[in-house]
This record gives structure tokens, sequence and C-alpha cells, in this order.
């Protein structure tokens, strides 16, 4: 039988017998060790899984099975460390969150907002609409506004200074 205390384990055993008698005596403090080790429960019983696997398949190639248990420990040791890494590099690359989107309502507050600006500036006179509409939607200077519509820098600079100011004036009403 094994020696609970060393993990003594005789050498006449098969991988089977020994590794079940080493399971049953220390599966629980290396799982503790690997606790402490990855800081999570399931990641350390997986890892001392993984370290039982090992030694059973390489019992016949162990040297002294009495050190089986140090094996055992070692092997633990080298995997949480393995899993430690891994979670590292996965931190390290993991795509970024998106940034906040705007809520619904805020779209809802905005599509309202764009139709009241909208119908305020059907509203306007035809000269000032169009003043407004090259100078702040195509982004015209006033020079290629005077072009577009065939008028004066001088009326291009009334017409835009008008329709802002009725434009402001319908939509204050309705604010």
């Amino acid at each position: 039988m094994a020696d609970r205390s060393l993990g003594a384990v005789p050498t006449g055993w098969d991988a089977d017998a020994a590794v079940t008698a080493l399971y049953s005596a220390h599966y629980r403090s290396l799982v503790r060790l690997a606790v402490l080790l990855v800081r999570d429960v399931a990641t350390a019983e997986e890892v001392v899984q993984d370290a039982f696997v090992a030694i059973h398949g390489a019992w016949r190639r162990l040297r002294d099975p009495e050190k089986a248990l140090s094996y055992l420990r070692q092997s633990v040791v080298n995997r949480s460390r393995s899993v430690l890494r891994h979670r590292a590099v996965v931190e390290k690359y993991a795509p970024k969150g998106l940034p906040d989107a705007p809520s619904a309502e805020n779209g809802a507050i905005g599509e309202i907002e764009r139709s009241a600006v909208i119908e305020a500036l059907r509203a306007l006179p035809t000269r000032q609409r169009e003043a407004l509409v090259l100078r702040y939607y195509g982004d015209l200077s006033e020079a290629e506004i005077a072009g577009a519509m065939g008028i004066s820098r001088g009326a291009v600079k009334s017409h835009t200074a008008r329709g802002m100011a009725a434009l402001r004036t319908v939509l204050e009403q309705l604010s």
C-alpha cells in the first residue's frame, strides 16, 4: 500500500494502481496548491487532472517511482505557470471593447431634432434656404455660393444671416 504521508508507491505497482493510490491520497492537496497559483478552482482541477494523466502516461519512464508525488507537484506548478502565461497572452491580445454606443433614445432625439430643422428650413424663403443649405450642407465658400446662386457675395451674406435668424426663431419656438 502507498505511504500517504510521503507519497511513496511500491515499485512493483502498475500505472493504474499507482496513480489511483496517488490520486486518492493527494488529489485535494494538489488542487489546493493549484488554486493558490491560478486563483480559479475549475482551472486548478483541470491542471491537477492533466498532471495525473501525464504521470499515468509516463509511469514506465519514471526513474524512481518513489518520487512520483514530487513529480506530480512539479507538474502541477509547471502547468499552473503555463495557464498563467496563456492568460496573460490572451488578455494582452484580447480585442478591446467597442466604445459605448449612443442609446436608442439619443438616436430618436437626434432624428426628431433633424426633422425639426428640416421642417424649419422648408418654412424659410427660397433664397435663404438655398444659401443655408449650400453653406452648411454643401460646405461651400461665400464666393462659391454666389456663383452657384448667381448673386453677389454681399447678398449671400445677407441671405445666410437672415436665414439663420429665422431658423433660430422657429427652432426656439419648438423647444
